[in-house]
């Protein structure tokens, strides 16, 4: 079956513009492909949750918002890791894009690590990856995280909520 759309997954050859991008149609996309990653995974539809991560992972319009997310909106979008490299205009991220499709995300590079003063005085080691390695992340995060919160949503703060119900490990009960 073809492939609708003319920049998204499927598509020959994507044509960039980085200033006229429609991120209300990429945000669309995404959020409707994670909302269905979740739903299946509530259903507990395996083979589907495989498929739709699968086509996250692929999916041209999850490629610009984690390029958007990482050099534009995060905090440490100044930050370059060991490579020294950081994209800050629009020519570099469709450079960017173009170099993330081809892109392994199995084959990280190496941190740079920095040491960050503690309260106490001491330092503590912090490795900064490379601008590169966190759209993988965040690419294989737009992936993943729907299924986990929906297998996790109850226990999100580490414990399910039960309401007036005697611990067992403790004489305290929960109002």
């Amino acid at each position: 079956m073809k492939d609708r759309v003319n920049i998204d997954i499927g598509a020959k050859e994507q044509q960039l513009d980085w200033a006229v991008i429609d991120w209300e149609s990429v945000k669309r996309k995404v959020r409707n492909l994670r909302q269905r990653i979740y739903r299946a995974t509530k259903a507990n539809q395996w083979n589907k949750v495989r498929s739709l991560m699968k086509l996250m992972l692929r999916s041209y319009s999850n490629l610009l918002l984690s390029v958007r997310r990482i050099t534009q909106e995060n905090q440490g979008k100044n930050t370059p890791g060991i490579d020294g490299y950081i994209a800050t205009n629009l020519i570099e991220r469709v450079e960017l894009t173009k170099e993330m499709l081809e892109h392994k995300l199995w084959k990280a590079q190496p941190t740079r690590r920095v040491y960050i003063l503690k309260a106490n005085g001491k330092k503590r080691p912090l490795g900064i990856p490379t601008v590169k390695n966190r759209i993988a992340q965040s690419i294989v995060k737009n992936a993943l995280e729907p299924s986990w919160e929906a297998r996790f949503e109850n226990h999100s703060y580490g414990f399910a909520l039960v309401e007036t119900a005697k611990m067992p490990w403790s004489n305290a009960t929960i109002d």
